[in-house]
């Protein structure tokens, strides 16, 4: 469900600022969300379990506000410029989690060992800070919508490192769930 934000863009960027869906877009939605249904419907767990309907509840709301987001931030960079947007965003994020941390009463960081603060450094620079750039100068250079359909590699690409770095299994379907979402994702990147 999460992976769906795409055809959420599409369908605030159309309904909001009236951009409509080229059908080069429309065949990247179907075939990469095909192979993202394709890959997921070979996990038994994701049918089984008590709190289904609350969770796909909360996980569609994500997607929908990822989605929201990159619909604004596609009419703002142009204008502020992706480093300049990037940084508020980063400013605006920082000061949210300094009220949670205040709010939360737990005052006690100096506390952990040392690889927590390394990692924790590592973790800020190169799985927020870069890639919050990164997105924004993506955005900047093909647009929200293209972006968004850009982004079903999230869950090809989680699936692959897995695979690689955690030795999870990789069955010969969600092997050809990956080829079908990267199809479908070179259906928007070949022009």
């Amino acid at each position: 469900i999460l992976f769906i934000y795409p055809t959420l863009v599409l369908l605030l960027s159309f309904l909001f600022l009236k951009k409509r869906v080229s059908k080069n877009q429309a065949i990247a939605i179907f075939i990469t969300y095909f192979g993202v249904v394709f890959i997921f419907v070979q996990d038994p767990e994701l049918v089984n379990g008590s709190n289904i309907l609350l969770g796909a509840v909360l996980i569609f709301f994500s997607a929908l506000t990822y989605a929201a987001y990159l619909v604004g931030s596609g009419q703002i960079i142009p204008k502020l410029g992706a480093t300049n947007f990037t940084s508020l965003a980063m400013i605006v994020s920082c000061v949210c989690v300094i009220i949670h941390f205040l709010i939360q009463g737990d005052y006690n960081i100096l506390g952990y060992a040392n690889e927590v603060y390394y990692l924790g450094i590592a973790m800020a620079i190169f799985s927020t800070i870069l890639p919050s750039y990164m997105v924004s100068y993506a955005i900047k250079e093909v647009g929200a919508s293209n972006f968004s359909i850009l982004g079903s590699f999230g869950p090809v690409s989680t699936i692959v490192l897995a695979y690689i770095f955690l030795g999870e299994e990789l069955s010969l379907l969600q092997g050809v769930g990956v080829l079908v979402v990267i199809f479908g994702v070179y259906q928007v990147v070949k022009k």
